[in-house]
């Protein structure tokens, strides 16, 4: 065999092994219930995560209206005591006003019996 025979032969036998390595198989049915199983899997995973999402952003929703009305009930609640001060102010300036009045003719009736 000469030198130019022998790379032929290496090469064709190299081509053989690759041929046979490329050659197509059928998959075990193992990987393909493997696959499945990991694609139902990721599928539940995902499902979750959106369901995790959607409690999550249900239970910033909730809290942000509740807050809301908790301020809003304060806000009413100091409106509320802010009038009532106000009734306070206005019956304590008209009864000292009338304690003014009852003052100064008690001193009046008081100087015009002493003359």
């Amino acid at each position: 065999m000469n030198e130019f025979e022998k790379e032929k032969s290496a090469m064709e036998e190299f081509e053989s092994e690759l041929r046979e390595a490329f050659a197509r198989r059928p998959a075990p049915p193992s990987l393909r219930r493997g696959l499945m199983e990991r694609r139902r899997a990721a599928a539940r995973q995902r499902t979750f995560n959106w369901i995790t999402w959607q409690k999550l952003a249900a239970c910033l929703v909730l809290t942000a209206v509740l807050a809301g009305s908790v301020e809003w009930r304060m806000a009413e609640q100091r409106r509320k005591e802010e009038a009532a001060r106000e009734q306070v102010l206005t019956a304590l300036r008209i009864t000292s006003h009338a304690l003014n009045q009852m003052n100064a003719r008690l001193a009046a009736r008081h100087h015009s019996g002493e003359d």
